[in-house]
C-alpha cells in the first residue's frame, strides 16, 4: 500500500508564560524556564543535554499552528526527517527538516541553518511536506511499529533490518520508570520526558540527536507500560529542572523486544547529526511512495 504525503502549514512560535516567570523546580525552588520554546539560537544537534542552562532547550524553532485543530494535525503528521521550507518574512526560502516534536499544545522542532534562524523571528509562515505516518520500511517484522519518522531517514539512523528482527545502536537503554511527562499521551502527538536521577552517568554523556531505548515502554497507541517491549526513540531537547520532566524523547520504533534489539553504546554511538539532515536538502527523498 502506498503511503501519503501531506503538505502542512504552520508558524515560528514565540515562548509563552503566565502571569509569573517561575516554575519550581524538584527540590521546591523557582527558577525562570529559559529557551522553552521559540526561536533558539546557540544550541545544536550533538550538544549534551545537560550543556544548556534552561528548561526543555531544543535546538532550531518551535513551529505551530493558532488554530488547535490545525496544531493537532501539524503535531500529529509531521515525522522526524519531513522537509520544511520557511514562507514569509526575511528568511523566506530557507530550508531545514523536522527533527521532533512537543507535546502539551503541540509543535514541531524543526532545524534550519544558523544563518535563517538569524533572520527568523515569531509569526513567519512555514510549509511542512509531511510524510511517514503509516509507512513502514521493507522488511519490517509485523510486531513492530514504526512512527513519527519519514522512512527515508532510517539508514542514516542505523536502523538495520534482518531476517530475524530489527537492530539499532543507541547511547543506552533505561528503564520505563524513567518515563515523566507524556506517559498516557498519543506518542504521535507527543514527546516523553525521562526523568533521570541527579548523577546517572548516562544523562552526563546523553546528546540532542541521540537514539535511546526504554524498556517496557509501548508506545504504539497511548504511551504505558508493557512488559517486554521496548521503544527505540529520538532525543530532541534538553534537561528540566521540573519533577516528573528531562530529556524528551520521540518514540520512532516500538515492539518486542525478540524483535527490536537496541544495542547500547554510551562512548561512540553517533544519532541523528545535521550532516544527516544537510545531505538530504533539495533531494526527492521524503516522498509518498
Amino acid at each position: 500500500m502506498r503511503s501519503v504525503a501531506v503538505k502542512l502549514a504552520g508558524v515560528a512560535e514565540a515562548p509563552a508564560m503566565g502571569s509569573t516567570p517561575y516554575r519550581i523546580d524538584v527540590d521546591g525552588h523557582p527558577y525562570v524556564p529559559v529557551g522553552d520554546g521559540g526561536i533558539v539560537l546557540g544550541v545544536a544537534l550533538g550538544d549534551l543535554v545537560t550543556s544548556a542552562v534552561g528548561d526543555h532547550v531544543a535546538p532550531g524553532v518551535s513551529v505551530g499552528h493558532p488554530d488547535q485543530p490545525a496544531r493537532h494535525a501539524l503535531t500529529a503528521y509531521g515525522c522526524v526527517g519531513n522537509p520544511v521550507v520557511v514562507r514569509s518574512g526575511a528568511a523566506a526560502g530557507a530550508e531545514g527538516r523536522v527533527f521532533g516534536k512537543r507535546g502539551e499544545d503541540g509543535r514541531l522542532l524543526v532545524w534550519l541553518p544558523d544563518e535563517a534562524l538569524e533572520r527568523l523571528r515569531p509569526g513567519d509562515g512555514f510549509s511542512v511536506r509531511a510524510h511517514g505516518q503509516g509507512a513502514t520500511l521493507d522488511g519490517l517484522p509485523d510486531g513492530v511499529a514504526l512512527l513519527n519518522l519519514d522512512p527515508w531517514l532510517a539508514p542514516a539512523l542505523g536502523i538495520r533490518l534482518g531476517a530475524d528482527g530489527v537492530e539499532v545502536g543507541v547511547r543506552g537503554v533505561v528503564p520505563s520508570r524513567l518515563a515523566g511527562n507524556g506517559i498516557g499521551r498519543p506518542a504521535q502527538q507527543w514527546d516523553v520526558d525521562l526523568a533521570f536521577p541527579a548523577g546517572d552517568p548516562l544523562l552526563a554523556v546523553l546528546r540532542l540527536g541521540d537514539l535511546l531505548a526504554v524498556a517496557d515502554l509501548d508506545v504504539r497507541h497511548n504511551m504505558g507500560y508493557r512488559r517486554g517491549h521496548v521503544t527505540v526513540g529520538l532525543v530532541v531537547h534538553g534537561d528540566s529542572p521540573m519533577p516528573g520532566h528531562g530529556p524528551g524523547l520521540v518514540p520512532l520504533l516500538c515492539g518486542p523486544a525478540a524483535l527490536l534489539r537496541a544495542v547500547p553504546d554510551a562512548q561512540t554511538h553517533e544519532g541523528l547529526t545535521v550532516n544527516a539532515l544537510v545531505g538530504a536538502l533539495g533531494s526527492t527523498s521524503g516522498r509518498a511512495g
